[in-house]
């Protein structure tokens, strides 16, 4: 196997992860492409041009290259409106194919739903097979819809389904991901893989916290509580900054030294409330104590996690989490929401701490306990990076390389006609 083709197209791998659509899908879009270029196995990631000037082709690092496809407005355009878009993509996609002698791809791994509609004919075109990552699923958010979020429309379900039937392989981030798509969607077991995410342990690693805190010009004794991620209702930031305001009744002794800091930009649904968490907090009385600090680059990223004595992942889902894991690989344990692959990136009890739930109280309670014992905290934290160590992202790409092989050894063997 030579050449994959991956299909990333309602976000790009080039945009910084935690704002608008991008999130951990790009962040795990672009290191595994990397690692798989090291593997000698060349990545080209075909994904929608949001602005005039960007290059047609932009190298991302030797061996993986990204291709921007024209399709549809260049700004402006909201992902629930890119599926009108899906033609004019898929167009792009077929005719970069043809300009190369036939055979240049091996492999399709496509990238959420949209980009399995378009790997689907793709697949079908060219004559080789189909990998399909959802990344999130319609039918699996809608059972655990937040307050004020929007559910996901019947159209994005049948295109689920749709991909879940004529994909060749589903990779699943963990078993309990892969278990959601056999039981929601019907998939064969023989076509689920699972394959865990890893995290960029020469950037996320432990270091000073006090250095850390001096660099972002932080307190020395504060109690940091962390938010990375996008804002919007999935997320469940507005959790963090409520259990804060609770822990600031029980305890009024924390307001001196207590920090809320939420790392991110307005996403989805929060769109429309751009404000939201600001007025949140006013409205909270603990304005005083928070801070919204725009997305971060990577190495900017790890000091806040080094920084921070606990990060809080309250999303109301997750396909797997790699914001915990982040933290974990930088020493800070972890207090996360009990779903999806939370359950997978933490070790309850050991690199952090699980809650079932998204009552206010509650989290405050499992905050306060960890950020007042500092026994308990310096155990997790222990056990944090050694946790994460278990998740880097080579194993990850040499999993999915063993995929790609794998799925195209088995599809020569039983040949398909194609359909057009």
């Amino acid at each position: 196997m030579n050449r994959v083709a991956t299909i990333s197209m309602h976000t790009s791998p080039l945009d910084q992860p935690g704002t608008g659509d991008a999130g951990g899908m790009n962040v795990y879009v672009v290191e595994v492409a990397r690692r798989l270029a090291q593997l000698n196995v060349e990545v080209e990631i075909f994904t929608r041009q949001t602005a005039r000037d960007l290059p047609p082709v932009v190298e991302l690092a030797p061996g993986v290259l990204v291709r921007h496809v024209t399709a549809g407005p260049y700004e402006e355009l909201d992902k629930s409106d890119l599926s009108g878009q899906l033609c004019a993509f898929l167009s792009g996609v077929l005719r970069t194919e043809a300009m190369y002698d036939p055979g240049r791809y091996d492999v399709i791994h496509s990238h959420y739903w949209l980009s399995g509609q378009v790997g689907w004919l793709a697949k079908e075109r060219w004559g080789v097979p189909l990998v399909h990552t959802m990344h999130t699923m319609a039918k699996v958010k809608n059972l655990l819809l937040a307050e004020g979020d929007n559910p996901e429309p019947k159209a994005r379900v049948i295109g689920e389904e749709q991909v879940v039937e004529v994909a060749d392989r589903l990779v699943a981030n963990t078993a309990a991901e892969a278990g959601e798509l056999i039981d929601l969607y019907g998939a064969g077991h023989d076509r689920v893989a699972v394959v865990n995410p890893g995290v960029n342990l020469s950037v996320f690693q432990p270091a000073s916290q006090g250095a850390a805190r001096h660099r972002l010009d932080l307190p020395q004794d504060a109690h940091i509580l962390l938010f990375v991620g996008r804002i919007q209702p999935l997320k469940a930031p507005d959790v963090l900054l409520r259990a804060a305001a609770r822990m600031l009744i029980e305890d009024p002794s924390l307001r001196d030294r207590l920090i809320v800091a939420c790392v991110g930009g307005p996403s989805g649904n929060g769109l429309a409330r751009p404000a939201f968490l600001a007025q949140l907090a006013v409205e909270l009385g603990i304005a005083d104590v928070v801070r919204l600090v725009p997305p971060a680059p990577q190495a900017e990223l790890a000091d806040w996690y080094r920084a921070a004595d606990i990060t809080v992942v309250p999303s109301h889902n997750e396909s797997f989490g790699l914001v915990a894991l982040e933290s974990q690989a930088c020493g800070t344990p972890v207090v996360a929401a009990a779903v999806g692959g939370l359950r997978t990136a933490v070790r309850d009890g050991v690199s952090g701490v699980l809650v079932d739930g998204h009552d206010p109280g509650d989290w405050a309670h499992a905050l306060h306990g960890v950020l007042t014992r500092p026994k308990l905290r310096e155990r997790l934290a222990n056990g944090a990076p050694e946790h994460a160590a278990a998740f880097g992202w080579s194993a990850t790409a040499a999993s999915l390389a063993d995929i790609y092989t794998s799925t195209l050894r088995h599809m020569r063997a039983v040949p398909v006609a194609a359909n057009f």
